[in-house]
């Protein structure tokens, strides 16, 4: 498995190791091994699976509050989506900054999104299925939102239309007036 770290300090591309034959393919999705070796020790207690039937619907960009906060292991495993993470961790050097990869089927890529990051994608295609890991349970009473549109984050989605969104998206505030609870620790 390879680990590429990204400009945000903590949010790495994870790159299976394919091993193909006329039967099919077989892949490591995960191996906590590899990873603590790394110096990621994270200890998965859920796993989510979305569903999105149309190109151009957007999820995010969420989060849970301290102590309920997340670290995310996102995967496409139908289909493609552009998957960002943004930093809003108080204090952070790269506060408010976003970084995005496209995650698709074919590429078999994961984005691992840590605590103190917003979370979101965009689908960019019909019939999208998503998979990722999370290390703390949902809990609702924690369920935060930063508005996918905010321009002091400026992301730059890759499809440009209307999103179909979530009512609860549709109302999600800026960064600068969301409730986070998370800062930077050198």
């Amino acid at each position: 498995m390879k680990l590429t770290n990204t400009n945000l300090e903590g949010v790495v591309i994870l790159e299976p190791n394919l091993f193909g034959d006329h039967r099919g393919w077989f892949m490591e999705t995960y191996n906590e091994g590899i990873l603590s070796e790394s110096g990621i020790n994270i200890n998965f207690v859920q796993d989510n699976h979305s569903f999105s039937a149309t190109k151009g619907t957007l999820r995010g960009l969420h989060y849970q509050l301290d102590p309920k906060a997340q670290t995310k292991l996102v995967r496409c495993t139908r289909g493609a989506i552009f998957d960002v993470a943004v930093d809003i961790r108080k204090g952070s050097p790269t506060y408010g900054q976003w970084f995005g990869v496209e995650l698709t089927a074919e590429n078999k890529k994961q984005l691992l999104v840590p605590k103190g990051f917003a979370h979101g994608f965009m689908t960019l295609t019909e019939d999208v299925e998503v998979q990722y890991k999370v290390d703390e349970l949902y809990a609702p009473e924690c369920d935060r939102g930063v508005a996918w549109n905010d321009p002091e984050i400026g992301i730059e989605w890759p499809i440009d239309v209307n999103p179909v969104l979530s009512a609860k998206d549709e109302q999600a505030p800026t960064l600068k007036d969301a409730e986070h609870n998370f800062s930077y620790k050198e």
